[in-house]
């Protein structure tokens, strides 16, 4: 009989699968081999908030729309929040343990913005994951420019240890290497008025 843990993380990876955005599978997990390295030792709780933190794209009935918000951060908290409600339900449904369910959904609550050791380690895997896998698919959906603002609102969330692997990322697309090197030098500089709430 299957346990509550993986019954979660099977019903998990079943949704996020049949997301509408493309990358949306391979960076759950990303997130989560990002934060295995980062902590070997992690608890369930927080492997379910990596593979789960942006559940809510996968469920269109559900979903958050960007072009609901004026502001970025706005949107993404309602996002955060919007994917801690999946996430519990399906938690529910597995019957797991209740102090596991309302760490998880808190981690993801909080992936956006971090504010302690493991909201913010989530948020460093996540950060640093888009970087590695789904910058390549922004780009070819977005473009230059609202790539480049994306990744230097990514970009400033990362700690300064990840900051440094982040710099040392290459891609095959000369593109891409310019979008990262001119995110690190713009965030660097502090040069990012308006970036965030224009961010999409």
């Amino acid at each position: 009989m299957i346990d509550s843990i993986s019954c979660a993380k099977q019903k998990i990876r079943a949704i996020i699968s049949k997301s509408s955005v493309p990358e949306d599978p391979i960076h759950a997990e990303n997130v989560l081999e990002w934060l295995l390295k980062l902590k070997p030792d992690v608890d369930e709780a927080l492997q379910i908030a990596a593979l789960s933190h942006d559940i809510d794209r996968a469920d269109e009935r559900r979903k958050i729309q960007r072009s609901d918000f004026n502001d970025y951060d706005q949107f993404k908290a309602a996002h955060a929040n919007n994917s801690a409600k999946i996430l519990k339900k399906i938690l529910h449904e597995c019957q797991v343990e209740q102090s596991i369910i309302d760490e998880a959904c808190w981690l993801v609550e909080r992936h956006e913005i971090g504010g302690d050791a493991h909201s913010d380690l989530l948020k460093d895997a996540d950060s640093i994951s888009y970087f590695k896998v789904n910058m390549p698919l922004y780009f070819q959906r977005e473009g230059y420019e609202k790539t480049l603002k994306r990744c230097i609102w990514g970009y400033q969330r990362l700690s300064p240890k990840m900051k440094q692997i982040c710099q040392k990322i290459t891609y095959s697309n000369y593109s891409l290497d310019k979008i990262l090197k001119e995110t690190v030098s713009k965030a660097s500089e502090g040069n990012q008025d308006g970036l965030t709430k224009r961010c999409t």
